[in-house]
């Protein structure tokens, strides 16, 4: 009989839970499109309308403030298009991005490579703030568009978004999104607490079905135009039918969520158990406030493909903090800004775990890393 797999990889994606597969079954018979004003359309609208006051909720914002999106990098391009601004204000000309963005913000946005500053972190990956506080004083009088993101996708590392905030109110014409991808669900978030303008989520990072995602908008503040045109959904924001079995899905998953209370206990137990295995055992960002979720670990003389290739065969599914393209292993950029060596960053591992992840997991994770340690240790001893 084959053993049950440990999957520990809920920052790429979250398995859908089963009252979320059965709500979106339930959507799928509904037959109308929630634009139509017959019954079977306004059935459709009430759906899709509860599913909207779900999402809002997990922000903290009332459901009018929420623009449904095919994910957290259609959200996050459509902030970074160019068109988001105050009412009555123009759009902002200069962007503000921090060194460890996730590609859907780096890669992602519209403005001209000159207009873009790029702001340091420090070793644990947290953003410079007086670096960013001096960089919004060089463009003082000038539009700003500042893009921090609430919680790193590799390292698990959570920003200073109040402080963020802070500095941009400061200034007086910025603007402050955040992609709140990999914190939303796994911590609080009060999007009009935190004073934000945009905020941008995926649906499947919280056990919701892949292809779904929000733009949170702050009163006030809009888009010049639509990221997608051809028709007048989502307020003319954003064109095109609803996928309604999806945003359903992702209203129950809403509804769902816990704040990873077990979760870190989890965490910190692989964590301890990953140190006794390898005293020389690295772990990215300790120092800095972490999501409960994540450990993001490295291991001098460990390769990341060949780990995750053994890990794999046992049962393991754990991610990489090294990007792979074509066969081929690309250092991670958010390493690289915290200042990791190469030659660590090259075995850097991710643990994320979720809603059913169990201490078998664990324990089955912590075993196969254990043979992969006995083998670099080994290996060590022969070449000395």
């Amino acid at each position: 009989m084959t053993s049950p797999r440990a999957y520990l990889d809920h920052n790429a994606t979250s398995p859908v839970r089963p009252e979320v597969a059965a709500a979106v079954a339930r959507a799928l018979a509904l037959p109308g499109n929630p634009s139509s004003v017959h019954a079977e359309g306004r059935a459709a609208r009430a759906a899709l309308e509860r599913a909207r006051v779900q999402v809002g909720g997990l922000v903290g914002v009332g459901s009018g403030r929420v623009v449904f999106t095919s994910g957290g990098t259609e959200a996050a391009n459509t902030v970074l298009s160019g068109a988001l601004r105050r009412s009555g204000e123009p759009a902002p000309t200069r962007l503000v991005i921090g060194a460890t963005e996730h590609a859907c913000v780096s890669a992602g946005h519209r403005f001209p490579a000159e207009h873009v500053d790029v702001v340091p972190v420090d070793a644990s990956g947290i953003i410079d703030l007086a670096a960013l506080a001096a960089c919004l004083d060089r463009h003082r009088g000038e539009g700003v568009l500042v893009s921090i993101h609430a919680a790193n996708n590799e390292t698990g590392v959570i920003q200073p978004l109040a402080e963020v905030v802070a500095l941009a109110r400061g200034h007086g014409r910025a603007l402050v999104h955040s992609d709140a991808v990999q914190a939303v669900g796994k911590i609080p978030l009060d999007f009009s607490g935190l004073g934000l303008d945009a905020l941008t989520l995926s649906g499947h990072k919280f056990a919701a079905p892949r292809g779904v995602g929000a733009l949170v908008l702050a009163e006030g503040v809009t888009l010049d135009s639509a990221f997608l045109r051809g028709g007048g959904q989502e307020g003319r924001l954003r064109g095109g039918t609803e996928n309604l079995s999806g945003l359903v899905g992702m209203g129950v998953a809403a509804e769902m969520v816990g704040l990873g209370e077990t979760q870190e206990a989890l965490r910190d137990t692989i964590e301890a158990g990953l140190r006794a295995l390898a005293p020389d055992l690295v772990v990215f960002g300790e120092a800095a406030p972490r999501l409960p979720n994540t450990v993001s670990f490295s291991i001098p003389g460990l390769d990341a493909p060949t780990a995750l290739m053994a890990l794999d065969l046992a049962g393991v599914a754990l991610s990489s903090g090294s990007a792979c393209a074509s066969g081929k292993v690309a250092r991670s950029p958010v390493l690289a800004a915290m200042g990791v060596s190469p030659a660590l960053a090259a075995g850097a591992l991710r643990v994320s775990l979720g809603w059913n992840s169990t201490i078998s997991d664990g324990t089955r994770c912590l075993a196969a890393c254990e043979r992969l340690v006995d083998t670099l240790y080994r290996r060590r001893g022969q070449a000395a």
